[in-house]
Formats: C-alpha cells, sequence, structure tokens
C-alpha cells in the first residue's frame, strides 16, 4: 500500500490536460538522468517491458536506468502524448544518444503506462527501435537536463 507521501499528482481518472502534464513530468525526469529520482514515481512493485528486459520493482528499475544511462551518452528525450483514458496513458518518444564510440542513435518508441489511484505507475510497456544517425542528423539540442519550453516537440520537429 502506498503511503500518502507516495502520491504523484496529477492523479487519474486523467483529462487531457493532466495527462499531458504526466508525459511532460516524466520526460522531465527521464531528461534528469537520475535512476533513483525516475523510480520513485512508480510504484514499489512496478512491472516494466522494456526490449528484452523485465524490471520488477524500484531496486531494478534503478539498476536498469544506471545501465542504461552508463551506456547511452549524452542522453535527450521528448515524450508527446498519444493517447489516454481513465488510469491510462499511450505516450510515443524519441531520444539521441551515442555511444562511447562517439556513434550517435536516435532511439524511436511507444510506451504504454498504467497508474494507480495515487498516481504512480504500475505498468509500463516500451517498443522501442534504434536508428544509426550522423552527428550532422541530431534534432535535440538543449542543455542536458530538462528540455527548454520553446525546443520544439515531436510533431514539431516532423518526428
Amino acid at each position: 500500500m502506498n503511503t500518502p507521501l507516495e502520491t504523484r499528482p496529477p492523479l487519474p481518472p486523467f483529462t487531457r490536460e493532466t495527462a499531458i502534464q504526466k508525459v511532460r513530468m516524466a520526460e522531465d525526469g527521464w531528461n534528469s538522468r537520475d535512476p533513483q529520482r525516475v523510480s520513485l514515481v512508480y510504484t514499489p512493485d512496478s512491472q516494466w517491458r522494456n526490449r528484452a528486459e523485465f524490471p520488477c520493482g524500484r531496486t531494478q528499475i534503478v539498476e536498469f536506468l544506471t545501465r542504461k544511462w552508463a551506456q547511452e551518452l549524452d542522453y535527450r528525450l521528448i515524450k508527446e502524448l498519444w493517447a489516454f483514458e481513465d488510469s491510462r496513458i499511450a505516450v510515443r518518444f524519441a531520444y539521441e544518444w551515442h555511444d562511447d564510440s562517439g556513434q550517435w542513435f536516435r532511439s524511436y518508441g511507444n510506451e504504454n503506462w498504467q497508474f494507480d489511484a495515487n498516481g504512480l505507475m504500475e505498468f509500463r510497456y516500451a517498443c522501442i527501435n534504434d536508428l544509426p544517425i550522423e552527428e550532422t542528423e541530431r534534432k535535440f539540442f538543449w542543455p542536458l537536463g530538462r528540455r527548454p519550453d520553446d525546443h520544439p516537440g515531436l510533431s514539431d520537429l516532423g518526428l
């Protein structure tokens, strides 16, 4: 059972406005690249599917994200609301990163989220594809951290 300290507004059922807010908050958290901070928006027993990995619970989420951001360098992410209903939100996203050899990638994907009554994510199902790109093809140019409000979103960038 979640304590009141584990409440993460906005809470379901979502409206278009609160779903967009929840998506932006998730984007901001992931752009922090702080595994511990990110893990706190998930239920203690949250279940994920991320490519071929299936982390369960906050400890495994922290371990997963720590490995991810050690490999995906200069990570910058944009998420966009796709659909919502009651306690569920679907998003599409893209992020850019490079590996330790300097090869850049743009990773595209979709996520389906389900939240508990306290606004914590119970389930996260992600499908992701990685596209090698040249550094000159990059589109995400902001200092590491939160995407500035005036930076174009996915639709604006034609992604």
